[in-house]
């Protein structure tokens, strides 16, 4: 595996650490190689690619995550393998059943709300049985059906014997490496229905259109708190248990609700006269400042969800679900001015000058001369450009596990999302992998850091969170301790860890935790 090369360089001068060599297309190469070297069929053996794992599977963990799976549902596992998602699932009082063509055979191949057909298409040498697979799946699946595959970046050509579209290993199995849209075309293709990426080499796959529409508005819907009480209120206190509801749902989309949308209306009613009543007393009692502004960052959010919707042919009004038509009544008074204001946001998140300027101009992450990098959790206080620009890529390759760091590049329109697992705990925590995603030709990159000795480290970690993150403060108290010392001074010197470790020596200094320390004279 190829590590870093040192570097000497802070963050902010430091080589675009995106992976720029990684072969493009790995099944068209060994395709050329089959036509340039024939061979006898090789036996495939399939069953050896089944592993046991000591946790869930990716593809069933980020359906866990997004809310798929859950106790009230039942998933199949297609082509389970050995069973280690079925364990996991039935462990957490979720029921799971599978089948396996070689592990269990017997199995009855049952329908399901969620059916999972994890990284088996890219184990099937023949095209017709591969589509076969995914057709079966299909039919059992009642809900959701969750596709996933290797993708091209993760392939190592030197170890296949070039074989129909993929190549052997040297274990005697079969690999098909895609790239993320060549899956995706492959799978609405067969189907005939639009998946939604859920991440690199994973796709969600909805029986109903308008549960497809609601889980894709909710990916842009960010998360509120809901604002503290200001003032002591008779009615309030009397009804507080009762208002709870009414308070989640404003919280949540911004709005009041419909008679229909709140289950405890009849009651909020009977007790306040009105919801536009009770919706009054929960102003005056928290105050109106927080209130206007859930409303206008939801009225943005659902604006960010049209505007990205444009890229898989955006929905009729009348294939909207209810809550989502009722949203944008209530924002935008009619679909066609949402959808207008939705393009214009679009086409701003494609004009460089525009996302330069937005760049410059947010009080949120850290600015370097090539790009904006900024926290997971700061993604939703962007300017709706900004959200719009980082929205092109997860539209196309869905969340990218681990990565914390979203690099929002000013110079060419491509986005990068970069994993610091310490981040929170390490003072300077250190770059493990990236993956850049080019908005032009979506040819994805990933070059990893884990092998490396020498990665590169982040300072002034405050830069890329917003300031009411819990740990901002701790964070700036570090960076002032530091800048304090001199250790700042030569900032072309410190960007790696090697780099920084001499910085330190250099002036007798260690780092406890988030405390900068004198280190001990021996």
């Amino acid at each position: 595996m190829q590590g870093v090369r040192p570097q000497q360089r802070d963050i902010e001068h430091a080589p675009n650490p995106d992976y720029s060599d990684q072969p493009e297309n790995s099944a068209r190469q060994c395709m050329a190689r089959a036509a340039d070297e024939p061979m006898a069929a090789p036996t495939i053996e399939r069953h050896r690619t089944a592993i046991t794992r000591t946790d869930l599977s990716r593809p069933v963990r980020l359906a866990l995550e997004d809310g798929l799976i859950t106790r009230e549902t039942c998933v199949f596992d297609y082509g389970c393998g050995r069973g280690t998602d079925i364990l996991h699932l039935q462990h957490r009082e979720i029921a799971c059943r599978g089948w396996d063509p070689a592990y269990f055979p017997d199995n009855e191949r049952t329908p399901a709300d969620i059916v999972n057909l994890g990284y088996v298409v890219n184990v099937i040498e023949d095209l017709q049985e591969r589509t076969d697979a995914l057709r079966r799946a299909w039919a059992l699946t009642q809900k959701v059906l969750i596709v996933s595959a290797r993708l091209g970046l993760e392939a190592a050509l030197d170890t296949l014997t070039p074989h129909t579209d993929g190549g052997i290993t040297r274990r005697g199995t079969f690999q098909k490496f895609f790239e993320q849209q060549e899956l995706r075309e492959w799978i609405d293709t067969v189907l005939g229905a639009s998946s939604v990426p859920a991440g690199p080499g994973i796709f969600y796959v909805f029986r109903d259109a308008q549960q497809r529409q609601s889980f894709a508005a909710a990916r842009y819907r960010r998360q509120f708190t809901v604002p503290r009480q200001r003032l002591s209120e008779v009615l309030f206190e009397q009804h507080k248990e009762l208002l709870e509801p009414l308070i989640g749902f404003l919280t949540t989309r911004g709005r009041l609700p419909e008679d229909v949308e709140l289950p405890e209306t009849d009651a909020i009613c009977q007790a306040l006269g009105s919801l536009k009543r009770a919706y009054g007393i929960i102003r005056r009692v928290t105050g109106d400042e927080e209130w206007n502004s859930i409303r206008a960052e939801r009225r943005q959010d659902l604006l960010l969800y049209l505007a990205l919707s444009r890229f898989e042919g955006r929905p009729r009004f009348t294939q909207l679900p209810r809550d989502l038509q009722r949203d944008v009544r209530v924002f935008f008074s009619s679909y066609s001015r949402a959808c207008a204001l939705a393009d214009d946001l679009l086409f701003s998140a494609g004009d460089r000058v525009a996302v330069d300027q937005a760049c410059r101009s947010t009080a949120v992450g850290k600015l370097t001369r090539q790009a904006l990098y900024v926290h997971e959790s700061a993604l939703s206080q962007l300017p709706p450009v900004l959200r719009a620009f980082e929205g092109c890529a997860r539209a196309y390759i869905g969340v990218v596990e681990g990565a914390n760091i979203i690099k929002l590049h000013r110079d060419q329109p491509q986005v990068s999302y970069l994993s610091y697992p310490d981040f929170e705990r390490d003072p300077h925590p250190a770059l493990t992998s990236s993956l850049l995603v080019p908005l032009q030709t979506f040819k994805i990159r990933y070059r990893t850091y884990r092998e490396s000795p020498n990665p590169p480290i982040l300072h002034r970690k405050e830069a890329f969170i917003a300031t009411d993150h819990p740990l901002y403060e701790k964070f700036s108290r570090l960076t002032r301790q530091e800048e304090k010392k001199g250790l700042y001074e030569k900032p072309e010197l410190i960007g790696t860890r090697e780099g920084w470790q001499v910085a330190l020596v250099a002036r007798s200094l260690r780092l406890a935790g988030h405390r900068l320390m004198r280190k001990a004279a021996r």
